[in-house]
């Protein structure tokens, strides 16, 4: 990270990675390879759930009880690292993670079990995988944050966290983009393309966990006596400084919103609107569409925060946070009643790319007005906050498709999303460095 002095970049992850420096080396390794596992798999798990013969409706609770997981894990998996020291966790939270790719990646070949009157459908398998592919993700997000805001001047926060989500989200774009070629590899398909895609995840994680614990330089690693429990998490809800209470309001309605449908975005390209395209004289069939669509959102948001984050530091972090709100909010309502041309739906996805604009001024605004020292605490108070509240959003959005129509679901959706943007634009603080 950039010093008082300095001015961090989107290039900076990338210096660091190439000076090899351990640490660095390390947890870049693991950021992208586990980034890349969890992006080619997790935008086609709703999908690979429905060939397994999951309903609408049990899509939407997968997608609720992944919201759960996000909601529950980053207190106990620091409280673990704490306690056992960074180097055993980074490989306890590996091996967990890569063995959910692999229970994923069995699930087909398990088929339906008979327990008497019961019939364990192969899908459930998706829900056990998931405890354990979320795994490696609950380390660190509070720390990283906490990280930044003490390597970087408060007035340009924005520009650290482009610089930091730049490197992750560079896994982002390629992760679909493989996802994609290996499912033409399979015949454009489902099965058998999605396997070949969970058996390239499980060898990335395997690889990082490996790194991992070789790598990793333990010696000054601390390791804590006990964990301070739950009235450490109040007092921390507690302490939310009070210039966050706009922002988690409209923040927590947009992802609400989001999550209704978000999951579902798949089966809208694939089942509803049934879009392909010809690329070049090639065929690509919805399935392997939807992965280079993933790609085209995932390079305008690549190309948009670092510039959007500079842009902050002149016009304020609040117009760059709603502007991501407001994309956040219509794009469901765009997507559900696309025509069913490949253009257009791909002009839709490069549109959904700009709500990344808004992102690193987002965590900007959380994590400036907490005191030094502070603010891995409050990042993680308020993503505590903001993600219970999330948890019923995708079973909401399951049964308003499964029981009523998609249409409706998306735009109740919308509408959601739109509340909570126009609230965040009228009651919404701007941080004080950006004023």
């Amino acid at each position: 990270m950039a010093t008082e002095g300095e001015t961090p970049d989107a290039l900076d992850p990338f210096r660091q990675f190439f000076s090899l420096q351990r640490d660095v080396l390390v947890l870049s390794v693991a950021m992208f390879a586990f980034s890349l596992g969890f992006q080619m798999t997790s935008r086609y798990l709703p999908e690979y759930m429905a060939v397994l013969g999951a309903s609408t409706f049990v899509i939407g609770l997968y997608g609720t009880f992944g919201n759960v997981i996000s909601a529950l894990y980053p207190y106990p998996g620091g409280a673990l690292s704490d306690r056992i020291g960074s180097r055993v966790a980074l490989t306890l939270f590996g091996f967990v993670s890569t063995l959910g790719f692999l229970v994923w990646l069995v699930a087909p070949l398990v088929g339906t079990i008979n327990l008497g009157p019961v019939a364990v459908e192969p899908w459930i398998w998706i829900f056990v995988g998931l405890v354990l592919a979320q795994g490696w993700k609950s380390f660190g997000l509070g720390a990283t944050y906490a990280i930044v805001k003490q390597s970087v001047p408060p007035s340009r926060l924005a520009r650290g966290f482009a610089s930091t989500e730049t490197f992750r989200r560079t896994a982002f774009l390629v992760g679909p983009l493989i996802a994609a070629g290996l499912l033409y590899v399979g015949g454009g398909d489902v099965l058998p393309g999605f396997l070949f895609v969970l058996v390239v995840a499980v060898v990335f994680g395997a690889f990082a966990t490996v790194a991992q614990h070789v790598l990793y330089d333990a010696s000054e690693d601390t390791i804590g006596k006990e964990f301070e429990g739950v009235g450490q998490v109040l007092d921390d809800l507690r302490d939310l400084p009070p210039e966050l209470r706009p922002l988690l309001v409209g923040d927590t309605l947009v992802r609400f919103a989001n999550g209704m449908v978000y999951i579902f975005f798949v089966i809208v390209v694939t089942r509803h609107l049934e879009v392909d395209a010809t690329l070049f004289g090639i065929y690509l069939s919805p399935e392997v569409f939807f992965g280079l669509l993933l790609g085209l959102e995932m390079l305008v948001a690549l190309l948009v925060m670092a510039p959007a984050a500079k842009v902050a530091e002149s016009v304020g972090l609040k117009p760059v946070v709603g502007l991501g709100f407001a994309v956040y909010a219509i794009f469901p309502v765009l997507l559900i009643y696309a025509p069913t041309s490949a253009l257009v739906v791909a002009a839709l996805f490069a549109f959904s790319g700009l709500r990344f604009a808004g992102l690193p001024s987002h965590k900007a605004l959380i994590v400036g007005p907490a005191e030094r020292d502070t603010g891995g605490r409050v990042a993680g108070a308020y993503y505590l906050i903001r993600n219970t509240i999330v948890i019923p959003s995708a079973a909401l959005g399951g049964a308003l498709w499964e029981f009523a129509t998609p249409e409706l679901a998306f735009t109740v959706a919308a509408v959601i999303g739109i509340v909570g943007t126009a609230y965040f634009f009228v009651f919404g603080k701007e941080f004080d460095a950006y004023a």
